[in-house]
């Protein structure tokens, strides 16, 4: 191609800078352990949280769902693409978040790609208007892609440090005589670089304060967080209070495609007009909205499954800190180890996965320069043994590497 040279002296930067992502394959199932090359090593990068990748039930509902309904849809919703199982699982899918109705995406990507430009470039009834969204620093980046759709000509976009509460209210003190048409405050539940929660209940009374609309990517919370995972509404005491929620089914609930966002009936009926990832995107596999189903049941059945999964991460976490690794701290399955340098996170993910553990590293512009990490994520799947033999690699390899004393 005319233009390869191009990309081969970016790949050979990338190279040279240690950084270059490589896809490590295995041949198993996602679960606890998996086989890379023929040996068995334990998974600890996988947002499979409550192990529900390779449930035998979620698994059944899979098959069940290509026998009954048939492998794809082969078509939007609109047309010809909903089935009565998609609307059963929107349903389920309200219900177990808190919100008066849901309405499915391919992704969670899609999902955040189209709730942003379907508000806010849409003259809904007014030829002047003008709006606002005050997004938190550390957004996922869904969401500032989302925001990047919308038009600059009739949109603001105003950023406040994470979890900057009293940034952020300054921001909304110093517009409030501004004739805003939409003001939206943006955050995810968990940022998922960190493992850290929004402090959602402060959010929820800033929105009400100021007339705003609330929208919380809960991804990395949904099925994880909270007594029973109903996600950070949950944790934080405020389930039904926040405007527009937005989730995936590829992380804990099933952890294959799909995403959702929740809010009022009208505002979901609007974004069945207007969204345009929903409106020109296939509808997901009946597959994957059976095991979704399945899934949602599974969790709101048994509570024991989310239990584990807390009590598998406050093991992890006391042990790996008493090794001596700096991690960032709380109480979520995303546990980040910090090692600074991108060379050196991208060594020992190596290391590691030759001592038998899949762990891999993040850096910049993932993370902030200096702060590049291993991103260990812990799930329901991993049994005491794994994370022990986990905790004695990290040992080894931290001592080989110097990291450790």
């Amino acid at each position: 191609m005319k233009y390869d040279n191009i990309f081969t002296d970016e790949l050979n930067r990338i190279h040279d800078a240690n950084t270059y992502k490589y896809e490590t394959s295995f041949s198993t199932p996602q679960a606890g352990e998996v086989n890379v090359n023929g040996k068995k090593v334990v998974m600890m990068a996988s947002n499979n949280y409550l192990g529900m990748s390779n449930h035998s039930l979620v698994k059944k509902a899979a098959i069940e769902a290509i026998k009954e309904y048939g492998y794809g849809m082969a078509s939007v919703r609109f047309l010809c693409g909903t089935q009565t199982i998609h609307l059963e699982l929107e349903k389920k899918i309200a219900k177990f978040i808190g919100t008066e109705d849901a309405i499915l995406f391919s992704s969670a990507f899609a999902a955040n790609n189209a709730f942003f430009p379907s508000l806010l470039n849409e003259k809904l009834g007014s030829e002047n208007y003008r709006d606002v969204i005050y997004t938190d620093g550390l957004n996922h980046a869904s969401i500032i892609d989302g925001m990047r759709l919308c038009k600059p000509e009739t949109s603001d976009r105003k950023i406040y440090k994470n979890n900057d509460i009293a940034q952020l209210e300054q921001l909304l003190e110093a517009d409030k005589n501004t004739e805003y048409r939409f003001r939206i405050i943006a955050t995810d539940g968990v940022f998922s670089m960190e493992g850290s929660y929004a402090h959602l209940a402060q959010l929820v009374e800033l929105a009400k304060k100021y007339s705003a609309i609330l929208f919380v990517d809960d991804c990395h919370a949904i099925g994880v967080v909270g007594k029973t995972g109903r996600g950070t509404p949950e944790k934080f005491g405020v389930l039904k209070n926040v405007d527009v929620l937005s989730g995936t089914l590829g992380k804990a609930i099933g952890g294959a495609l799909g995403g959702y966002i929740g809010g009022s009936k009208k505002m979901v009926e609007y974004l069945r007009q207007k969204s345009r990832p929903y409106t020109f995107s296939n509808s997901l596999p009946p597959p994957i909205v059976m095991a979704s189903i399945a899934a949602i049941d599974l969790l709101s059945k048994d509570r024991s499954i989310v239990q584990r999964l807390h009590d598998n991460t406050a093991y992890f976490r006391k042990g790996i800190a008493a090794l001596g690794f700096r991690i960032l701290e709380g109480d979520h399955p995303i546990v980040p180890v910090m090692l600074g340098e991108a060379s050196v996170a991208q060594e020992m993910s190596k290391a590691l996965l030759k001592a038998g553990v899949y762990v891999k590293g993040l850096w910049f512009p993932v993370v902030p320069k200096g702060e590049a990490r291993l991103r260990v994520q812990i799930s329901a799947a991993l049994t005491k043994k794994n994370i022990d033999h986990a905790l004695g690699a990290f040992e080894t390899v931290g001592k080989k590497m110097k990291i450790l004393p």
